[in-house]
C-alpha cells in the first residue's frame, strides 16, 4: 500500500518520519473554537503594543495591537466614510476556519491521485509536515506533466486577489507553476464575463473597469440620471485595492440635488436599493430578466417620436439602419412597441414613453450595473445600453452617455496626478521545465466552463469567434480563490469533481474548495505579513504601507515562501525570487513609483522613511475627467477601438460569427426560466437574485463569526423575501425557510419586507457552502449559498459568461429538525496514524 502514495523522489523513510511527525497532531478538532485571545496568546510570538496602520479591500484602518493580539480596529482618519465591514477584518486572522497546518484528505494520503474521490467534502484530513506536503504537491505536478502533458494541469483559476503589490496569490502561484510548466488557464472572470466580451465589439473597451466621469461634472451637467440594475452605494464599500471611500460625499450632494429637485433620478430594478434609500428618486420595478424588452420599447419610442439625435447616430455609430427593421417588426414581425414589452417587463406602455421622453428631454446620464449581465444572454443587455445612449446622442459629454463601472473602485472620484505602483510579476522570462504539447487542446477555457470542461474532455465548444476543445483535466490548483463560491449548480460541481485526480488548494480559511480538495496548504493572511498598495482605487489618493500586524498564526507560510520553497524542489528558487527578499521587492516596488512621481512632479520620501515613519504619502488631486470625451470631440483622431472606430449598433464581426444566440445586433432573447409567467414559473415561480453581498466582500469575511452575527438571521445567511410571498407561505422574519428548486435546496434566514417585487427574492452570493452530508451531491447546505440553486448555464456562445442570474425558487418554511450550520469550522474528526495504516511499519 505505502507504494500507491509514495511519489517519484520521495525516499520511504523520508516519507514514513513526516507520518512519524504528523501522528500526534492530525485533524485539526475543537482547538479552533478556543476563546479568541487565548488562541493568539498561544499561537503568536510577538509582544507588540500599538498601532499599526494597514489596508484592505473594506479601507484603510489602524490596528490596535496589545501584547502581539489584534484587539480593535478603527478605520483611517482620511476615509470620511469607512464600511462597518473594518470591523470583521481582524477576524481574517482570529476564527474557526483557519487552516492551521498542512493538511492532506485522508484517502489521498493512503491512495494517492487513485483515492476515491467521492470522498472529498467529509472532512477528513490528516496534518503532515510543510516539506511532506509540497513533495507531494511537486510531484502530483511532475506526473501530470509526463503522463498526460500540459492540458492536464488547471493553473489559470483566479479570483479577487489579496491586497498588496507583492503578495498576489494568483501571481504568485501563476509564477511557481509556470517555472515548472505551461499549462491549462482561463479567460474572462465571473463579474463581467458577459459585457466585458461584448463592450470592446460595441464600444470599443471592456468599460467595466473603466474610471468614469468625474462627479463633480455630473452633479453640474445632469437632468436625469438613470440607474439601471446598480446599487452603488452597497457596493462601493469595497474595492480591488485599498478604497478610499470618496464617491461618498457625491452621493449625499445628490440627494440633496434630488430634494431640490435639481436632479430627477430614476432606478429601473425590481429592488428598492440602498441606493435609492439615500438619495431618493423614483423605481421602475422592471421584471426580472425582461431589461432587454424594456429597452427595446424606449428605443422604439426615441425613434417613433423622432426624439433620437440623428446626427450623433450618422457621425459616430455604424449599423443604426441594420437595427431599425428589427426594432419596427420589419425583420421578425414583431414591433417593440411599449405595448408589446409592457406583458413581458411589467411596466405600463405609457409609462414606458414617459420614461423614454424625460431620458431625452436633457442631459441624461445612464448607470448600468453588472448583475444584468450574469444573465443568459447577457451581451444583449450591455449592448442594448450603449445603444439607448447613443440614440440620446449625448456621449462624450459632461453628466451625459453611460457607464458601467460607477458601483465599482471609487468609480466618479477624481483621478490624483500622483504615480502608480508595479506588482510582482507572474512571468519570469525563464524557459519552464515542461514545455509539451497540448494536442490540439485548447491552452484556455473560458472560466465559468470549467467545470464543463471537468465533465467534457474532448467536447468543442464555441467562445468569441474560437472553438474551445476541452481537454482532460486530471489536476487542479487553487490560491486565494474559491470557485466552491462563485460556480454555479453546486450539486453538479460536486459529481463532477470526483474527475479530478488531485486537487491542491492555498488558503487561509477552510472553504468549501479546501473541503473538496486533496492537499491543502495555510496561507498567511494580509495581515500577517508586510506588503504595500495604493490607497483609494480609481482615485489613487496615494500610497500606503501594509506592515505585518501580527506573527502568522499556527504553521501559516506568505504564498511568496511556500512558492518559492516548491521552486527549489525543480531548481526554479532563484528565477522565482528574483534574488531579492519579500522586504527588497517591496522597497523595489516603492522605489518605481517614487521615480515614476518625479517625472510628474510629486515627491516622495525614501523607502526607510515611508515604511518606519507614517507609512502614507498622499498625492495632489487631479483634474476633472469626462469619459468618451476625446472620442466625441475628435473622432477621427482619437477613435474607438471598435472595427470602425465608431459605437458599432450593428457589428459586423459579432454576425460574422454565426451564433444563433448573439447576432449583429441586440435583440430579445427568451431564458429557459424566467419568472412572472416566463418559461418554468409554473413550478418555481420566484427569481432568484445572487447580487454580490451588503456585509462582505464575494466569500471573504464569510468566516468572521462576530461580524457575521451582526447580519445573519437563526445563524443562517438572510433571504429577502417579499411580503405578500412570504404571508402566502406563512412565513414571517426571523423563520428559517427552505428554499428549492429541481438544482437543489438550501436553508436561510428569513427577511421579509417590501423593498421586494413579488415574484422576486435575493440570496447574497459568497455564503459559505455548508452542507448536511459533506461530499454527498443533493445534500441540503445548512447556511445559504445561492449557488446551490443557480444553473450552469453559458451566456452565449459569444462570452460563454455566468448566467447565475436566470435562476428560479420557491420558499417555503423549514419545519423539519434544525441541523446546525456546518460550514465554519474545518475538520472535525481527530484520528490516530497508526489505525489509519494497520500494515506500516513505523519502527
Amino acid at each position: 500500500m505505502a507504494t500507491q502514495i509514495l511519489n517519484k523522489g520521495v525516499s520511504r523513510r523520508r516519507f514514513l518520519s513526516g507520518m512519524v511527525a504528523a501522528s500526534a497532531a492530525t485533524v485539526v478538532g475543537t482547538s479552533l473554537l478556543a476563546p479568541r485571545k487565548a488562541m493568539a496568546a498561544t499561537d503568536t510570538k510577538a509582544t507588540f503594543t500599538g498601532d499599526v496602520l494597514s489596508g484592505s479591500h473594506w479601507g484603510a484602518f489602524r490596528a490596535k495591537v496589545e501584547n502581539g493580539v489584534w484587539v480593535d480596529t478603527v478605520p483611517f482618519e482620511k476615509d470620511k466614510h469607512p464600511t462597518t465591514m473594518i470591523n470583521g477584518v481582524r477576524e481574517v486572522v482570529y476564527n474557526p476556519a483557519r487552516v492551521k497546518y498542512p493538511m492532506v484528505r485522508i484517502d489521498w494520503l493512503k491512495h494517492g491521485y487513485k483515492s476515491d474521490t467521492t470522498q472529498r467534502g467529509d472532512n477528513r484530513f490528516v496534518r503532515v509536515p510543510w516539506s511532506q506536503a509540497l513533495d507531494f504537491f511537486y510531484h502530483e505536478m511532475e506526473r501530470v506533466q509526463n503522463s498526460y502533458g500540459p492540458s492536464a494541469l488547471y493553473a489559470g483559476h483566479t479570483g479577487w486577489q489579496s491586497v498588496g503589490k507583492l503578495h498576489s496569490a494568483g501571481t504568485m502561484m501563476s509564477r511557481a507553476i509556470g517555472l515548472h510548466g505551461t499549462y491549462l488557464g482561463k479567460m474572462g472572470d465571473y463579474s463581467t464575463g458577459a459585457a466585458q466580451v461584448v463592450l470592446p465589439y460595441v464600444a470599443g473597451a471592456m468599460e467595466v473597469y473603466e474610471q468614469q466621469t468625474s462627479w463633480p461634472l455630473v452633479l453640474e451637467h445632469s437632468d436625469t440620471i438613470v440607474i439601471w440594475g446598480s446599487d452603488p452605494v452597497k457596493n462601493l464599500q469595497v474595492g480591488w485595492l485599498v478604497p478610499d471611500h470618496s464617491p461618498y460625499a457625491y452621493y449625499h450632494q445628490l440627494a440633496e440635488k434630488v430634494k431640490n429637485n435639481e436632479i430627477k433620478v430614476i432606478y429601473i430594478d425590481p429592488v428598492r436599493s440602498d441606493t435609492q434609500k439615500l438619495v431618493g428618486g423614483e423605481q421602475v420595478p422592471v421584471n426580472p430578466q425582461t431589461d432587454v424588452p424594456l429597452m427595446l420599447a424606449i428605443a422604439h419610442t426615441l425613434y417613433s417620436e423622432n426624439l433620437y439625435n440623428k446626427d450623433f447616430i450618422a457621425d459616430y455609430t455604424t449599423g443604426f439602419d441594420k437595427f431599425v427593421p428589427y426594432l419596427t417588426g420589419e425583420k421578425d414581425g414583431v414591433e417593440k412597441t411599449p405595448e408589446w414589452a409592457e406583458k413581458i417587463c411589467g411596466i405600463k406602455a405609457d409609462e414606458i414613453r414617459a420614461l423614454a421622453r424625460q431620458m431625452a428631454s436633457g442631459r441624461t446620464q445612464i448607470i448600468g450595473g453588472w448583475c444584468l449581465q450574469r444573465m443568459q444572454h447577457g451581451e444583449q443587455y450591455a449592448w442594448m445600453l450603449v445603444v439607448i445612449a447613443a440614440m440620446l446622442g449625448q456621449i462624450g459629454l459632461p453628466g451625459g452617455g453611460f457607464g458601467f463601472g460607477w458601483h465599482y473602485n471609487d468609480a466618479g472620484s477624481t483621478t490624483s496626478n500622483g504615480p502608480l505602483m508595479s506588482g510582482f510579476s507572474g512571468v519570469t522570462g525563464v524557459d519552464p521545465i515542461h514545455n509539451g504539447s497540448f494536442k490540439g487542446y485548447s491552452t484556455y477555457i473560458p472560466v465559468a466552463r470549467f467545470v464543463d470542461c471537468i465533465e467534457n474532455p474532448g467536447k468543442t465548444i464555441q467562445w468569441n469567434g474560437h472553438d474551445v476543445k476541452y481537454p482532460e483535466m486530471k489536476m487542479a490548483v487553487f490560491c486565494g480563490n474559491n470557485p466552491f463560491h462563485h460556480h454555479q449548480d453546486r450539486n453538479k460541481m460536486i459529481k463532477v469533481w470526483r474527475k479530478l485526480e488531485t486537487v491542491v488548494s492555498v488558503d487561509h480559511q477552510w472553504t468549501a474548495t479546501c473541503r473538496f480538495a486533496d492537499i491543502v496548504l495555510p496561507a498567511t493572511t494580509t495581515h500577517e505579513r508586510n506588503d504595500i498598495e495604493q490607497y483609494g482605487n480609481h482615485s489613487n489618493a496615494g500610497v500606503i504601507a501594509l506592515p505585518k500586524v501580527v506573527e502568522p498564526m499556527f504553521e501559516a507560510k506568505d504564498d511568496f515562501d511556500i512558492f518559492r520553497e516548491l521552486c527549489r524542489r525543480y531548481d526554479r528558487e532563484e528565477a522565482f525570487t528574483g534574488g531579492k527578499t519579500q522586504m527588497e521587492w517591496i522597497e523595489q516596488i516603492y522605489n518605481g513609483a517614487r521615480l515614476q512621481g518625479r517625472g510628474l512632479g510629486v515627491r516622495m520620501p525614501n523607502f526607510k522613511k515611508f515604511w518606519e515613519g507614517e507609512g502614507f504619502v498622499e498625492f495632489p488631486a487631479g483634474k476633472e475627467w469626462v469619459r468618451h470625451e476625446s472620442f466625441r470631440k475628435e473622432p477621427d483622431l482619437e477613435p474607438l477601438g471598435t472595427a470602425s472606430g465608431l459605437i458599432e449598433i450593428y457589428c459586423k464581426t459579432i454576425a460574422e460569427m454565426g451564433y444563433d444566440d448573439c447576432q449583429g445586433h441586440p435583440m430579445w432573447f427568451e431564458k429557459n426560466e424566467r419568472s412572472h409567467g416566463g418559461p418554468r414559473s409554473n413550478k418555481f415561480p420566484i427569481n432568484l437574485q445572487s447580487t454580490h453581498p451588503k456585509h462582505r466582500l464575494h466569500s471573504q469575511l464569510c468566516s468572521s463569526t462576530e461580524h457575521r452575527a451582526t447580519y445573519s438571521v437563526a445563524d443562517r445567511e438572510p433571504i429577502y423575501i417579499n411580503t405578500e410571498d412570504a404571508k402566502a407561505r406563512g412565513i414571517k422574519s426571523g423563520d428559517i425557510v427552505r428554499v428549492f428548486n429541481d438544482r437543489g435546496q438550501v436553508l436561510a434566514g428569513a427577511v421579509v419586507t417590501d423593498d421586494y417585487k413579488s415574484g422576486v427574492c435575493r440570496i447574497h452570493e459568497g455564503a459559505w457552502y455548508s452542507p448536511l452530508e459533506g461530499g454527498k451531491a443533493g445534500t441540503i447546505c445548512t447556511y445559504g449559498d445561492p449557488n446551490v440553486l443557480t444553473q450552469d448555464v453559458g451566456s452565449s456562445k459569444l462570452a460563454q459568461a455566468t448566467s447565475a442570474a436566470s435562476a428560479l425558487v420557491d420558499i417555503e418554511k423549514y419545519t423539519g429538525k434544525v441541523p446546525a450550520v456546518t460550514g465554519f469550522s474545518g475538520p472535525e474528526e481527530v484520528t490516530d496514524i497508526n489505525p489509519l495504516f494497520p500494515a506500516m511499519d513505523l519502527a
